[in-house]
C-alpha cells in the first residue's frame, strides 16, 4: 500500500468510528474564585449576630443548623435548669453552641483565605 492509501484508510476508519458517537462535551471553565472575607471580619460578624459568620463564608445551610441547635439547646437548658441559676446557667446549651459557631466561622474563614493565597501564589508562579 502506498502512503496516501494508508492515510485514506485511516481517515475512513476514524470517520466510521465517530459517526454514531457524540463528541465529549467541553469542560466548563473553572469558576473564578472570589477573595474570601478576612477572618477578623467574619469573627466580628459571627460574634455580633449568630450565623452571620457562616453566611459570610457562603454556608447559609450551616448557619441555619447552628441557629436551630442554639435555640433548641438554649430552650432545653432553660426548661431543665433550676430557677435560681444565673442567666448564663439557664441558657448554657445555647451559649455553648453560639461559641462553637463563632469558632467554626473563624476557622473556616482562615482556611479559605489560606487556600486562596496558595492558589494565587501558584497562578502567579506559572
Amino acid at each position: 500500500m502506498q502512503a496516501h492509501e494508508v492515510e485514506a484508510v485511516e481517515e475512513g476508519v476514524d470517520k466510521a468510528a465517530c459517526e454514531g458517537v457524540e463528541q465529549a462535551p467541553k469542560r466548563p471553565p473553572e469558576p473564578v474564585m472570589r477573595r474570601p472575607f478576612h477572618p477578623w471580619v467574619v469573627l466580628t460578624a459571627a460574634a455580633i449576630l449568630p450565623g452571620a459568620g457562616q453566611v459570610l463564608n457562603r454556608m447559609p445551610r450551616r448557619a441555619l443548623i447552628m441557629v436551630f441547635f442554639m435555640l433548641l439547646l438554649g430552650f432545653l437548658t432553660m426548661q431543665l435548669a433550676a430557677p435560681e441559676r444565673s442567666f448564663v446557667g439557664r441558657h448554657a446549651g445555647g451559649i455553648f453552641v453560639y461559641a462553637i459557631a463563632v469558632l467554626d466561622a473563624y476557622a473556616v474563614s482562615r482556611y479559605r483565605l489560606e487556600c486562596f493565597r496558595q492558589r494565587s501564589c501558584a497562578v502567579a508562579a506559572m
